[in-house]
């Protein structure tokens, strides 16, 4: 259990880090090209504007951190019940709120920093709670649903924000949430597939599953850090990384709480989830601050949530 919450907390350090890192690389690519941040307001950005972002040293760095995130949140998949592993490692929105004071000149209300310190009080609850991580073990028929599931939430996301363009910053977060956490259904149910026979775990379709869930939560978290806040984006993503994963490990996949402990569990979960929501909530109600002014006069102003 402990192996498993310090590689779940690291992972949440690395992908909170990198979406910081990831917005600072889109904000500058998207200055330096008018045309793109026209394209942002009314069609969606181009997948030429998102690879120039994807080409910053930020982004790039971003980017790194997220793969190491994603080693490190696939063993805590397998190491922990999923409404904690998905959990603690979509807390990295504190880290992502916390840097952006930072790094995007980002200041937060007493609210946002009210709603950071309930989630970090739920990820104690819920680490309290928690119980053995169940087997994983379902039938195939169960790996190609996820997989087709994958599939249309991550195609359905893309033409989404096509169509959409900048309405869709939130929809492209929550779209990328159940992407990731489609991934660490993936991991789990890939627990009885034997890691070195390379033949059965190409043959699985949950690994493709996987494969298509992280690049397209990879790409629509993308394109949420340009076309929407930080803060805003990650929050969606927390609440669909969290919420279903957690809902299909208690009742397909075998999680469960310490006895006794089932009304902490559901507590800290629900206030985790309240909490990565208030913050996105609360950050669209008033002005924040702005990202440094020498970086270009036209540099438009960073909200939270």
């Amino acid at each position: 259990m402990l192996i498993g919450l310090l590689t779940a907390i690291a992972a949440s350090i690395c992908y909170g880090t990198g979406s910081v890192l990831q917005a600072v690389g889109s904000r500058k690519s998207a200055r330096r090209e008018a045309a793109a941040t026209a394209r942002t307001q009314h069609g969606g950005p181009s997948l030429s504007s998102t690879a120039k972002a994807a080409m910053t040293w930020e982004f790039m760095v971003g980017t790194a951190l997220d793969f190491v995130g994603f080693a490190l949140g696939a063993l805590a998949a397998r190491l922990l019940p999923l409404f904690l592993s998905q959990t603690v490692i979509s807390a990295n929105l504190v880290i992502t709120a916390v840097l952006s004071v930072k790094l995007l000149g980002i200041r937060l209300s007493r609210a946002e920093w009210g709603s950071i310190a309930v989630v970090c009080s739920a990820l104690v609850l819920l680490a309290t709670a928690a119980g053995a991580e169940g087997s994983g073990h379902t039938p195939l028929a169960t790996h190609w649903w996820l997989l087709v599931v994958s599939v249309v939430l991550m195609a359905g996301g893309a033409v989404a924000v096509r169509l959409l363009g900048a309405r869709a910053a939130i929809l492209a977060g929550l779209l990328s949430g159940l992407g990731f956490g489609a991934l660490g259904v993936g991991v789990r149910v890939l627990n009885g597939v034997d890691p070195f026979d390379l033949g059965e775990l190409l043959a699985d379709p949950a690994l493709y599953a996987i494969l298509i869930a992280g690049c397209g939560g990879m790409y629509l978290h993308t394109v949420a850090l340009q076309i929407g806040s930080v803060n805003g984006a990650t929050a969606a993503l927390v609440v669909g990384e969290t919420v279903l994963p957690g809902a299909i490990g208690v009742l397909w996949l075998g999680d469960a709480s310490r006895e006794g402990f089932a009304w902490m569990a559901v507590l800290g979960f629900v206030l985790a989830v309240a909490g990565a929501v208030a913050v996105a909530w609360f950050g669209s109600e008033g002005a924040h601050g702005v990202e440094p002014a020498e970086e270009t006069p036209a540099a438009v102003p960073e909200r939270v949530g």
